[in-house]
This record gives C-alpha cells, sequence and structure tokens, in this order.
C-alpha cells in the first residue's frame, strides 16, 4: 500500500485513532453469463482502496490502493476476495506494503481471506511487504477453494528497507481444496522471533524471503515434481491439486525474478 497521508473514519484527516485503525476490504467477483466477469462487490474501507483497473479478455482485473500509511502498531486490515460461478479475477497492489512503528500498544495485524468456487480462478499477486525497522507485524492468508477451482497465489516479504534492520514479522500461510489441508505453513522473523530464522536452516542470511501456491485440477492427475531451482528456491508437490515454491534472495527484485521463472516452469 502507497504510504500517504489519508482520511480513516471517524478520524480527522490523515489522523489515527488511538487504538489503531480497524479496517475491512471486500470483493467479490462472478462469471457474467457472457464469457467476462462481473464484480458486483468492491468494498473499500478506510485505508483499503478497491480500484477496478482495465479487464484483459474475460479476466476482471483490480488493483489494492493505500490510502494512507501503514499498517502501523495497533492496526487491524482485512482483505476478503471471492471469485465465483467461472470468474476470472486478477488482484494486485499499487505499491508495496510498507509495516512500520505506531504509536497504539501493541502489533499489528493483516489478514487476507479468499475463496475459490464454481470453476473460478483467481490470482492473487500483490507486490512485497516490507517489515521496518521497529515494526511489529502478523500476516495471515487463507485460501479456501473448490475441487474445480484455480488459484495462483504470490507472497513476499522483505526484511527492512535498504541498510535497515527488520522489524518483527511473523505470517501465516494457509490453503484447504475441497476443504482439505493441503499447505499450513509459518515463519517469524526478526527481533523476538525464535532462535535460528535467519541461520542456514531459515533464510541463511537473506533479507527477501517468497513462496508461490498454484492450485490446479490437473494437478491432482499430475503432480509437480520436486526439484531445485538455483541455490534459493525449490518446487514442491502438496498433499492435493498443488505445488508450493520457496524461494530465498539478497533482494526484492532477484526475489521476484525467481518466482516469475518458477510460475513460467509451471504453466
Amino acid at each position: 500500500m502507497t504510504p500517504v497521508t489519508g482520511t480513516v473514519p471517524g478520524t480527522s484527516a490523515g489522523v489515527r485513532a488511538s487504538a489503531g485503525v480497524r479496517a475491512t476490504a471486500r470483493l467479490l467477483a462472478r462469471g457474467d453469463g457472457r464469457g467476462g466477469t462481473a464484480l458486483p462487490v468492491l468494498e473499500s474501507d478506510g485505508p483499503l482502496a478497491l480500484r477496478r483497473t482495465r479487464s484483459s479478455g474475460s479476466e476482471a482485473r483490480v488493483m489494492l490502493v493505500g490510502a494512507m500509511s501503514g499498517p502501523l502498531g495497533g492496526d487491524h486490515f482485512t482483505v476478503e476476495a471471492r471469485a465465483q460461478d467461472g470468474a476470472r479475477l486478477r488482484v494486485g497492489s499499487a505499491a508495496a506494503t510498507l509495516a512500520l512503528p505506531g504509536q497504539a500498544e501493541g502489533g499489528a495485524r493483516y489478514d487476507v481471506r479468499l475463496t475459490v468456487t464454481g470453476g473460478a480462478e483467481l490470482h492473487w499477486l500483490p507486490e512485497q511487504l516490507i517489515s521496518a525497522r521497529g515494526s511489529d507485524l502478523y500476516v495471515t492468508t487463507r485460501a479456501d477453494l473448490a475441487a474445480d477451482a484455480r488459484l495462483v497465489l504470490r507472497e513476499e516479504q522483505v526484511l527492512g528497507r535498504a541498510g535497515e534492520e527488520p522489524g518483527r514479522l511473523g505470517s501465516r500461510l494457509t490453503v484447504r481444496v475441497a476443504g482439505r489441508l493441503v499447505l499450513d505453513q509459518e515463519l517469524a522473523c526478526g527481533p523476538g522471533a525464535p532462535g535460528g530464522w535467519d541461520g542456514p536452516a531459515v533464510l541463511a542470511g537473506h533479507r527477501a524471503v517468497g513462496q508461490l501456491v498454484v492450485v490446479r485440477p490437473e494437478f491432482a492427475q499430475q503432480p509437480v515434481a520436486a526439484r531445485t531451482l538455483g541455490e534459493g528456491a525449490a518446487v514442491l508437490p502438496l498433499a492435493g491439486p498443488a505445488a508450493l515454491v520457496t524461494a530465498v534472495a539478497p533482494d526484492a527484485r532477484l526475489l521476484r525474478r525467481v518466482l516469475d521463472e518458477a510460475l513460467a516452469a509451471l504453466h
């Protein structure tokens, strides 16, 4: 989200509530019956602004635009996106999300809830999440899919800005297909995180880490083969019609390149 000043409901312009901001944005995509995708729900809230952009063929495209800085300490943001009835939806963000320290007590929280049903397809491709020094953020992403649904989900986390130590960052990624759990992964980094997070078994000194989840019904019959992608990435089949790519890199630019190459290889 773009770190600029905006207005929070219930406060004056540019001023946050002392207990932090609570905001929920909602998005619903549905096949329109003519081979396209309709967006009957596009609901922004506070610092979370959803904007429809130019479609590509049958695919609707939406951009998440930040209306103010954050998330800061004490904030709780939620984004809910649902694709159904044969919809094809691609969601991105206008800029990186920058987690910053805030005046409110406690850490910040950012929840993403994705639901894909009825033969729909969702590409969830936000820009990087940057954990700035002094910040404390916990992110959860939960995706629930029907057996005939498709998903491409990318997460990228950067520990600190250039030359800066990171804040505390925790994340949990959960994916279910037809009610069956196929992935439940959690990572904690930065000050106060369990020891060893920066060691050779986890990040090995790298400052950018990413995940790419691809769910396709055809993977049930033809699972993806496990393999490495260079020195910092690996492809793993999941216990269902899905594959996971995990990658680490020295910086965000190299991480994006690795994940883009991995996605192209899975097509």
